[in-house]
């Protein structure tokens, strides 16, 4: 080869590699996501006005509540990687009114056609000390979406205007994914039996039964990170009516003497595997830290049957009332309720609040336990384990509170079908003893629970703690869906 051929070779060569170099990353395609709209001056939120579902109503920055009204969903425009359609809970697009162009045109709520003053592109705009904040640009206009005269009261129209960094044009989107969808498979534990999961302060932490003397916790901040999370002990049970086989852990941020603690509920008997001593206990925390550190409070004892075996400790709030649930054995294993005068004290003896009679309760034994409190719009719900954990067919039930005494059976309505049972599709076998808890932004309610892997899974400590989002029916009642297979990757929970 000549030098000039061998020159020339070079060149290519190094034009190729300076090309390369220098090409554009391809972008992450967009990713849908819900989420809350803050404009930066006033702090006040994207809102339907009143939750209208009249098309052409105009959408104003609102005080912010927790109403599923300001819940706007951001679906990606196809083949793009930053624009997207804003829906409404009515199902309605967020709109630049008659497609202007013009200043001042309203901004408002109409049937989806697909028209480009119904797409929006997000565009990061810097706010120092916060993120994810965007002006909102019309593809029809390029014009940005933002209170009339920039003003930061409350209950004012939106309209458009050109785009600038000033706080007005500018909306923070705490959901927002930053164009990558994040996941995470089950199980959150290998061996997590008995579990209770609280988002709280940032983390997500979870507590389960370890059928020893210890206590444990795992946190994370994300929940794909809760299953290689390590589990710390954070209480070591050495008391003699109390020092072995702990299961059935909750904790729950209640009032006491000094202000808000966590209190943690747990079952453990005098001595490892002694069955027939299992009672409920309770410690008190030092702070607000669900991690403790942790004091030994009490023996939440029934008061008029105070050696009797009890277990599933959990926590009614209703009527300005506290009560005690849990489940003990009288020939069946019936659920009870005990009024509390504060966090580990009975003020009263307990009461039946259901017995196991549906055959879908009673197989391998009859069994109401686990129950476990679900508040939403005024309604209360509380959901609860039937059957016997050695069979495959563990599975939640339902009582629904219709006003009266809480402490009167009859003031609870139990459905007559099972609400959440095994899926043999997806392999997932006995899924009971659960808990419940909210997506970082308050948006979203998730069910944690524990299953087995196969048929012949029991009650041991090879239960595998699982969570998945659930949705509500029209009526007002949960609708937890079908448990999904170990494995699966599923969208983590709004907000993270």
């Amino acid at each position: 080869m000549t030098r000039s051929r061998c020159l020339s070779a070079l060149i290519a060569l190094l034009t190729l590699a300076v090309a390369f170099l220098v090409a554009p990353s391809t972008a992450a395609a967009a990713v849908a996501f819900t989420s809350t709209g803050v404009n930066q001056n006033g702090g006040n939120c994207l809102d339907p006005p009143g939750s209208s579902t009249t098309a052409g109503a105009q959408l104003r920055a609102f005080t912010c509540s927790s109403g599923a009204n300001q819940n706007f969903s951001f679906t990606p425009v196809s083949g793009t990687t930053d624009v997207y359609t804003i829906t409404t809970q009515s199902g309605q697009c967020v709109d630049v009114y008659g497609a202007s162009t013009a200043d001042n045109a309203a901004i408002i709520q109409w049937p989806c056609h697909g028209g480009t003053n119904q797409q929006w592109r997000l565009v990061p705009v810097s706010v120092s000390g916060t993120d994810r904040t965007f002006n909102l640009v019309a593809v029809s206009s390029g014009k940005c979406v933002t209170p009339s005269g920039g003003s930061s009261a409350s209950n004012t129209n939106l309209v458009q205007l050109p785009c600038s960094a000033a706080n007005g044009r500018v909306w923070r989107l705490p959901a927002f994914t930053g164009g990558a969808a994040k996941t995470y498979t089950n199980p959150l534990s290998q061996h997590g039996p008995d579990p209770w999961l609280t988002y709280y302060d940032g983390s997500y932490y979870l507590a389960t039964t370890t059928w020893n003397s210890t206590i444990t916790m795992r946190r994370s901040s994300t929940l794909a990170g809760l299953a290689t999370a390590t589990d710390q002990v954070i209480f070591n049970l050495t008391r003699p009516n109390g020092a072995g086989t702990m299961w059935a852990p909750e904790f729950h941020l209640l009032d006491g003497p000094n202000g808000k603690r966590w209190y943690f509920y747990y079952t453990a008997g005098r001595e490892p595997y002694d069955l027939g001593t299992q009672r409920i206990h309770v410690l008190e925390s030092a702070g607000l830290d669900p991690m403790g550190p942790y004091s030994f409070k009490a023996d939440l004892l029934d008061p008029t049957q105070d050696n009797t075996w009890e277990l599933d400790p959990s926590i009614l709030q209703l009527n300005g009332q506290l009560y005690l649930l849990g489940t003990f054995y009288n020939g069946s294993q019936p659920m009870f309720i005990r009024p509390l005068s504060n966090p580990w004290t009975a003020s009263g003896t307990r009461r039946v609040l259901s017995t196991p009679t549906y055959s879908w309760e009673t197989v391998g034994g009859a069994v109401n336990e686990g129950a476990e409190v679900l508040q939403r719009n005024g309604k209360t719900f509380i959901v609860y384990s039937a059957s016997h954990c050695s069979t495959p067919d563990y599975k939640l039930g339902m009582l629904t509170y219709n006003g009266g005494d809480p402490l009167d059976s009859a003031s609870w309505v139990k459905s007559p079908n099972p609400v959440f049972q095994r899926s043999n599709a997806g392999g997932v076998y006995g899924p009971g003893h659960n808990g419940f808890f909210k997506s970082p932004d308050g948006t979203e309610d998730w069910i944690v629970y524990h299953a087995n892997n196969s048929t012949s899974g029991g009650c041991d400590m090879n239960r595998t703690t699982r969570a998945q989002k659930f949705t509500w029916n029209a009526d007002g009642t949960p609708n937890f869906g079908t448990p999904v297979a170990l494995g699966v990757a599923l969208p983590a929970p709004s907000g993270e």
